[in-house]
């Protein structure tokens, strides 16, 4: 079996779902994970679909400064490329925000247990 950190729960210590607590803390984690997720979808819709496709001719009438590259095919060739990265990197950022959070949240629901 692998080391596990001081940080982490291991199977035995792992919290009791049948707690209220422990439910609601769950809920609103999952909550928050499908809202980053559908916000940053849409975000990544926009960007590929939205300026690579639908508003393409739009963005073709601005020229990309420094190279002469019309905007629309930009974007629909690097642009979308880029904000894919840049979603990743996001919802990398906050899920790791996100799971510091819900973890603190459930060490402390333990802690209370306890006492």
């Amino acid at each position: 079996m692998s080391k596990i950190s001081n940080n982490s729960y291991s199977r035995d210590r792992a919290p009791d779902l049948h707690k209220a607590g422990v439910r609601t803390s769950l809920k609103r984690y999952w909550k928050k994970n499908v809202i980053f997720t559908l916000v940053l979808l849409a975000i990544w819709i926009a960007a590929g679909l939205g300026c690579g496709v639908l508003i393409a001719d739009w963005l073709n009438l601005y020229k990309l400064p420094g190279t002469g590259f019309p905007l629309g095919f930009w974007f629909a060739h690097q642009g979308s490329i880029i904000v894919f990265v840049l979603v990743i990197l996001a919802y990398c950022l906050l899920m790791n925000r996100l799971d510091t959070k819900h973890h603190n949240e459930l060490k402390q629901l333990k802690s209370e247990e306890k006492s």
